[in-house]
This record gives C-alpha cells, sequence and structure tokens, in this order.
C-alpha cells in the first residue's frame, strides 16, 4: 500500500472514530463517552501504550455548546454597562496622565479583564444574608475598572474619579491599587504585590473551613474568588501553595486566570502555551480546571471541522503566533491562521474579514464565562482554576491591543479614542471627545435600574469593607500572673515563657476560642508539643492512621476540628494564614487573634513582602520570632542565625516590634498587645522575638510595666556610692544576662557604679523620638518636649553603653537622644557555628566586651586611666587583632 493510501485510509478511520464519539455523546446516557475513553484508555495502557500530555487537553473550551446553560442575564444591557465602565476607567487614567505627566496607571489591563469581572459583578459575587460577602481578590493593576464601576453605583463621586493617584493633594483622591490601608471602607485585600493575591486567597479558603470545623461560624458559604493574570502566575508565591488548596478539597475557592498571553514586556511564553502549562500544572496538583478560550462565533467553526485540523492546528501554535493573530487584521488571519490548508480555507470561505477579525476569545464572551462560573461554583472536592484566553488592551485598536507596550499605555490620541469609543458604543460626541468625559446615564434609565437591581439580588456592593466584631474583654489578670512572680533558681527561656503563656490563653473563657497557633513545622523546635493533646491540629479530614508514638504523651494529634494550623515547611503560607486569621474581624465580624511562631531569621527577611501586606491589610495578631538573635541559635550557623530582624521591622509603621529578656516582660507586652489589637481595636500587629537560652526568671520589678510597654527601663540600680565613675549598660533579649555579668564585673573587679537598663523595645523608642522631633519642629517649639529616652535619662550621668544580639545599627538609631555618646554593641556580619558563648565572644557582646567598652570610654573621659585600661584589656583577655565580625 502506498503512503497516500495509507494516508487516506487513516484519515477515513480517523473519521469513523470521531463519528462513533459524536454518536455516543450525542445519543447515549450521560457519562457513556467518558466510559468508553476509560476502557480505550486502560485497554491501551497493558500494552505499555500512554497517552501523551494526560495533563492537557486539546486547545479548545472544556465546556461544549451543549452543556451550556442559557445565560440568565440581559446582554445588551450587561454590554452597554461594561462599555461605559470601560471608557470611565480609560477616562481616569488618562485624565491623572494629563493633569500630572507620569503619574501613572493601567488602561490595557482592565481592558482585558473587564468582561470576567462584569460577568461575576451581575451573577456570582454574592454577599449572604448574614452580612458576609464573597472574596474577591481582584487584580490590582485593573482597579481603575472598580473604581468605574462604584462611580456608576454611586459610591464614588466625578471628583474621586478625576483625583486618581493624587491621595495627597486631594482628600477625595483614589489610590493607585487595592490598599485597604488607604481606603479603609472600601478595599478588602491588598493585592498588587505581585503573586501575593493567589496565596493570601489560598489560605483564606482553608481559614474559611477551619472557622467552620472548629464551630466558630455556622457556614462556609463565601466563595473565594481570585482573578491574576497569566504572566503573575510565574510567581512563586502564585504556584506554591495550590497543591494545598487542592489537599484540603477547598470547593469554595474559585481561581480566575486572565490568559492575554502578555506580561509587561512580551508574551509570556511566546515559544510555548501558557494555558497548556497552567492546565497541566493545577490538574496535576488535583484541581478542576475548566478553559474558556474561544468564544460563540468560534463554535461553527469548530462544529463544522470534521477532520479535526483546525483543533491540531491551534494545539500547535505558540503563543507569540496568537498575539500576532490579536494584533492583525482578518485579511492575515485568513491567510495566515486558515490558509494553510484546503479544510481550513473551506471553514471560512463564507466569513468576511471583519467578521474574522471579529472572531472573540473565549474571556471576551459573556455567556462562556457565565458556563464557566457556573461550573466552578457547583463543583464539589476540589477548587476550580478558570483559563480564560483574553487579549491585552481589548478595544483599544493600534493604541496597544495586543501590543507588547499595551502595559505602557497611560493616554490615548483622538484617533484612538474615536476607536474605543465606537468599539464599545459610547454616548460621546466628536466635540466631546478631546475631553474624555466621564460617562453615566440617568439614575432611572434602563442600564442603571438593571445595574443595582443585580447587585441588591446578589446581596450588596463588593469590594466594600466594614468591621462588625465587637472587642474582647480586657484580658484576666490571672492568665499572666504566675509569669510576674519569677522561677527563683529554676531557669527557663522565654520560648517556654511563650508557649506556656499561649497554653494559658487557649484555656481561657474569654480568649481561648479566638486564638489561632500557626507553625511551619517547628512545633518542638519551640517546646510546642505539649499543646498537641491539648487543642489538636487542625486537617480537615482528622487522623485517618495510627501515629507512631500514639502512646507517647505528646503524640502527634490531627483533628478536624484542631486548633494548630501546622502548615509545613512554607513560611509564605504561613504568613497566609496569619493575615487570613488577623483580618478575621474584617471577614467574618469574628477577631481571631494568631500566634504565629517561626525562626526569626525566616520572617521578615524571607516574607517582609506579605508582612507588608498584612500591615496593608490591617492584619492584627502576634508574631513570634523564635530562636533570636545572632548568637541566640548555637551550631546552626550563617543562614539560621538573625540580626536584622528588627531593624526590617523599622520600616512597618504599624507593627509593634519587642525583644524581651524576661517571663514578666514578655507576659506584659502580650496583655498590652491583647488590649490595643483587640480590646481598643487598633490596627496593629506585635513583633516579639523569643530564645531558647535559659536562666533564671527575676520577679517583676515595681512600677515598670510602663517603660516595658515604651520600649526601655531601669532594672537595677548600682549600691555602690560613687560619682566618680558611673555606667548605664543597656541590654535587650538574651544579651541583658550579659550586661548583668558585665555589671558585676564592673562593680566588684574595677569599682565602677552600675545602673542596668533593659530595652526591650528599640523600634518604639525610636518611634517615640522621631514623632517627639517632628512635633517639635513643626510647632516651631524651641522649648523643645523631650522624648520617652530623654525623659528617662535627663538626670543621668556617665558613659553609655548598649548592647544587643541584633546589629548596631539598631542601638545607633536611638544615640541621637542620650546625654552623652552611646556605645554601640551588636552582632554586624555574617554568623558561624559554635556555642552561645564562643559566639557572643566573637560578636564582641559577651560580658568582657560589655565591661570593656564601659571602661574604655571611662579612659576617654579622663575617669580612669590609659595604664588601668590595658590592664584590664589584658585581664579580660581581649584580642585586638582578630577579624573583624562585621566584614569577614
Amino acid at each position: 500500500m502506498t503512503e497516500k493510501k495509507k494516508s487516506e485510509q487513516f484519515e477515513t478511520e480517523n473519521r469513523e472514530w470521531l463519528d462513533a464519539l459524536r454518536w455516543q455523546i450525542n445519543n447515549a446516557p450521560s457519562g457513556r463517552a467518558r466510559e468508553i475513553l476509560q476502557l480505550l484508555r486502560d485497554e491501551a495502557a497493558k500494552h505499555g501504550i500512554f497517552p501523551s500530555q494526560e495533563l492537557q487537553t486539546p486547545y479548545i473550551n472544556s465546556i461544549g455548546t451543549l452543556q451550556e446553560s442559557a445565560y440568565p442575564g440581559n446582554l445588551k444591557l450587561e454590554g452597554k454597562l461594561t462599555g461605559l465602565i470601560r471608557w470611565n476607567a480609560m477616562a481616569m487614567v488618562a485624565k491623572a496622565n494629563r493633569e500630572l505627566k507620569g503619574i501613572g496607571g493601567h488602561i490595557s489591563t482592565y481592558a482585558s479583564i473587564a468582561d470576567l469581572w462584569e460577568v461575576g459583578f451581575h451573577h456570582f459575587f454574592r454577599i449572604d444574608e448574614d452580612g458576609k460577602a464573597d472574596m474577591v481578590y481582584f487584580q490590582g493593576h485593573a482597579s481603575p475598572g472598580i473604581y468605574a464601576r462604584a462611580f456608576l453605583e454611586g459610591r464614588l463621586t466625578e471628583e474621586n474619579l478625576r483625583h486618581f493617584r493624587r491621595e495627597i493633594k486631594y482628600e477625595d483622591g483614589l489610590t493607585s491599587y487595592p490598599h485597604p490601608h488607604l481606603m479603609p471602607e472600601f478595599w478588602r485585600f491588598p493585592t498588587v504585590s505581585m503573586g501575593l493575591g493567589p496565596i493570601m486567597a489560598i489560605y483564606q479558603a482553608r481559614f474559611n473551613k477551619y472557622l467552620k470545623q472548629r464551630g466558630l461560624i455556622s457556614e462556609n458559604k463565601q466563595k473565594v474568588w481570585v482573578f491574576v493574570g497569566d504572566g503573575e502566575m510565574d510567581e512563586p508565591e502564585a504556584r506554591g501553595a495550590i497543591s494545598v488548596a487542592a489537599r484540603d478539597k477547598l470547593e469554595n475557592l474559585i481561581f480566575v486566570v486572565d490568559c492575554n498571553l502578555q506580561r509587561l514586556d512580551g508574551p509570556v511564553r511566546g515559544n510555548a502555551k501558557i494555558i497548556q502549562e497552567l492546565e497541566g500544572l493545577f490538574k496535576g496538583a488535583g484541581w478542576n480546571v475548566i478553559k474558556v478560550l474561544w468564544g460563540k462565533d468560534w463554535d461553527p467553526l469548530f462544529e463544522k471541522d470534521k477532520s479535526g485540523k483546525l483543533i491540531r492546528l491551534l494545539n500547535r501554535l505558540p503563543d507569540g503566533q496568537f498575539q500576532k493573530f490579536a494584533y492583525e487584521d482578518g485579511a492575515f488571519l485568513r491567510s495566515e491562521l486558515f490558509g494553510k490548508e484546503k479544510e481550513l480555507q473551506e471553514l471560512v470561505k463564507n466569513y468576511s474579514d471583519t467578521e474574522l477579525k471579529d472572531l472573540k476569545r473565549g474571556g471576551h464572551d459573556p455567556v462562556k464565562i457565565y458556563n464557566a462560573y457556573k461550573a466552578a461554583s457547583e463543583h464539589k472536592g476540589a477548587p476550580t482554576v478558570i483559563l480564560a484566553q483574553t487579549i491585552k488592551g481589548y478595544g483599544q485598536g493600534s493604541a496597544g491591543e495586543a501590543s507588547n507596550v499595551s502595559h505602557q499605555t497611560k493616554t490615548l490620541k483622538t484617533e484612538h479614542l474615536k476607536y474605543f469609543r465606537d468599539f464599545f458604543h459610547i454616548p460621546v460626541s466628536d466635540d466631546e471627545l478631546e475631553e474624555i468625559p466621564f460617562v453615566k446615564p440617568d439614575a432611572d434609565s434602563e442600564e442603571m435600574k438593571y445595574l443595582q437591581q443585580r447587585r441588591e439580588t446578589l446581596g450588596g456592593y463588593i469590594p466594600k469593607r466594614e468591621d462588625k466584631s465587637t472587642a474582647l474583654p480586657p484580658p484576666d489578670n490571672s492568665v499572666f500572673a504566675q509569669f510576674l512572680k519569677g522561677s527563683g533558681d529554676n531557669e527557663a527561656a522565654t520560648t517556654m515563657v511563650m508557649v506556656q503563656l499561649l497554653g494559658k490563653l487557649l484555656k481561657d473563657e474569654a480568649y481561648g476560642k479566638h486564638i489561632v497557633p500557626i507553625i511551619p513545622d517547628e512545633s518542638r523546635t519551640f517546646g510546642m508539643e505539649s499543646l498537641f493533646s491539648q487543642v489538636g491540629i487542625y486537617t480537615p479530614e482528622g487522623q485517618k492512621y495510627e501515629p507512631v508514638d500514639q502512646d507517647s504523651l505528646l503524640y502527634y494529634k490531627e483533628s478536624d476540628d484542631g486548633v494548630i494550623m501546622e502548615e509545613g515547611i512554607t513560611e509564605a503560607g504561613c504568613m497566609g494564614g496569619f493575615i487570613a486569621a488577623g483580618t478575621a474581624h474584617i471577614t467574618h465580624g469574628f477577631p481571631m487573634i494568631p500566634f504565629y511562631f517561626f525562626y526569626s531569621m525566616f520572617g521578615f527577611q524571607r516574607t517582609g513582602d506579605l508582612m507588608w501586606a498584612a500591615a496593608d491589610a490591617g492584619a492584627r495578631g502576634f508574631l513570634i520570632g523564635g530562636i533570636s538573635g545572632r548568637t541566640g541559635i548555637p551550631g546552626e550557623g550563617l543562614q539560621h542565625q538573625d540580626g536584622q530582624s528588627h531593624l526590617y521591622a523599622y520600616a512597618f509603621p504599624n507593627v509593634m516590634a519587642y525583644d524581651p529578656s524576661f517571663a514578666y516582660e514578655l507576659s506584659v507586652i502580650v496583655k498590652n498587645g491583647l488590649e490595643q489589637m483587640y480590646v481598643e481595636k487598633r490596627d496593629l500587629f506585635y513583633y516579639i522575638t523569643v530564645g531558647n537560652d535559659t536562666y533564671p526568671m527575676p520577679e517583676i520589678p515595681e512600677g515598670c510595666e510602663e517603660g516595658i510597654v515604651k520600649g526601655m527601663y531601669k532594672y537595677k540600680k548600682t549600691s555602690l556610692d560613687t560619682k566618680a565613675k558611673k555606667a548605664h549598660l543597656f541590654g535587650s533579649g538574651a544579651i541583658l544576662p550579659e550586661v548583668l555579668e558585665a555589671a558585676n564585673l564592673l562593680e566588684e573587679e574595677y569599682r565602677v557604679a552600675v545602673d542596668v537598663w533593659s530595652i526591650t523595645s528599640y523600634k518604639a523608642l525610636y518611634d517615640n523620638a522621631m514623632d517627639t522631633e517632628r512635633n517639635n519642629r513643626l510647632k516651631a517649639q524651641l522649648n523643645r518636649e523631650p522624648s520617652y529616652i530623654e525623659k528617662c535619662l535627663e538626670k543621668e550621668e556617665g558613659v553609655f553603653v548598649a548592647a544587643s544580639d541584633f546589629v548596631k545599627a539598631l542601638p545607633e538609631s536611638i544615640a541621637t537622644w542620650f546625654p552623652s555618646k552611646l556605645s554601640s554593641l551588636g552582632t554586624d556580619g555574617f554568623g558561624r557555628s559554635d556555642g552561645r558563648k564562643e559566639l557572643r565572644r566573637f560578636f564582641e557582646v559577651d560580658r568582657r566586651h560589655i565591661a570593656y567598652a564601659a571602661l574604655y570610654d571611662l579612659a576617654v573621659t579622663g575617669k580612669i586611666k590609659a595604664e588601668d585600661l590595658e590592664k584590664a584589656a589584658k585581664k579580660l583577655e581581649l584580642e585586638p587583632d582578630k577579624i573583624n565580625p562585621r566584614t569577614s
């Protein structure tokens, strides 16, 4: 048989197989075609034949025309409304850039995603009878579209739109992106730092289920919608937690990926297919995947494509070429897409070039979008991702439609405005065009009535942010009482104290049900295993196995109503959980108190972007940085030792950062945090570092509570009656015991009178001093109001030495407000592996270096002789020629 005859025979057989399959689909009971395909698949597997690309389906819509439901809305009115919103979104960006060149904004992103959002607004984004709204994570760069819709709804004024991105000059200005901190009654979720929306949403959906399992909410009806760009899906945070969603069967979670095939500079995958890649990724992770690639205009073409050549062609074409097709005219499509084979030419012979150009992609067809959303909303047992193919800059024509520069488009020329107006049928005359007027129909128009009616039917406006939670009562003093008494001769670590305090809070009648411990697989490192049996570890399906340590008292106990969120080795995921729990007062009207324990090195440094999002979102709770400080963790070395997190915390305006040394300090700080965040309802969160170094815990000194909260208090006053040689030593965290030993050394060996101060928070001192300084300057107060530091030290004389387990920049940050020069000791440089004693000597923050620093300053000021200083250096065994830890 010749090759030609073989080819013809195979073509005939292919048609027969396809006809047989179509007959089953059209005539057999539902599911029969799937059953036959599975039988064929199983039989092929027996013979070692496996389908290629098992995780990818052909490049067509997942939902066939026979499976589609009728559209429930008025497509004509919705089309008009979408056009108006598109126009106003474009106008606000263009006007802003005319008023102030370079102010920025984005037109093309919303042009791409508009239809995907509007179908949601008209038919899916709900607020239930209890006022709990679906949680919608809007793609941040498309925020003008949300503002433009809110303008039609009557929630924003024309002045608001005119003042887009002008929040300082105009009181009614609109923030650039979704920022709850800047628009606290409007935005709920900060999503514009790319990739953070997806991971936050996954852990929000998981947290919603957690609340239901714990019995803290009656139903988990709120859907979590995530709108994200295909380019944004390259971010590790966007992809990294998708298996969590599938594992927990988060059917309340729906991702909508706007696949316009473009990122900022060019194609997302010029030589490949991002939609197929994402389909494989999500399917492999266990998600339900729905592809919305082609609008209804394509349905007749696929129906006529009996040979399957059109589908095979679409399967082969890379995204860079699809972008080219979107950019070019209908004649180009006829030639380059359909013109390569006779069968394809035949498919479009009756289509004009205009009709070919107008073939919509699925993400711009409301009927296709509606059916995908409906299927996703009804799907059970797994999260759903909708991969919707769109065109970036849709409707902009030569001003940026499908162009590599579309993301940078900030305004449109007159000819482009005409094209935009005509494409979306906007009622603006040629005479008005140059002004780019905002357009809003009369309130009693058919369009506006429809807009309001749809949102009324679905429960109200979205997005909207409202705190419906009630304040918690002041925490009971009995919870904290034991930690104020001291431990006598028994040694303890602040980590142990923190875990014990958390255990008491979990048992507290008023606070217990609000507590959420969050851990990234470090429970035993922090000594938290005692909580396993007390409250259990949350897992949605309970414990289906017999744990190997079941016979031990502290066995690994999982439970479907467990309290501990043990997230595995993912600090980013834990921050997602922290944000979800820390904003529960907004999302659920029920305040939750997250305590997230982590290696301090892997907090602000590793997940600082998510912590910034937490600050923006108004999250409340406690970040517990365990095994803190550069010398606090022996043996682990460079990557694990944290000497900088407290410095990072300076950048976060609403973070209260503390480095307590003693149990009573920790107790006072936690109590204050609960009062500030959950009684006074302030949008703060607390960062508290704790350590594993054990030492006796003293009893709380009288009257120090205010100083603990404000950042500094005098812990120990000298017993020596001398004014000639006086030193003030300042310590924090694990280094305060070294400071106390240095004080003893100075007093016993060198007869230097020493007062010891505990600095619990450099950040609190710095913030107060800077705010006081600003207030004095702006009010022209030449008779300056002193800062808290200056008030504490106004009558103190002598030399001043501060030592901490963090970089020297920390004490140096407050040196300006000391009575005289402050000598700062810290742990600048890379870490090393060794014991605590050796590490503290290496970084020059041990008792000998602290004592010598005071002696040196006393010698500089003439209080001791140079020869006595030299003798002290030898006796203290200092090494002036050893390597510099800061630069080594």
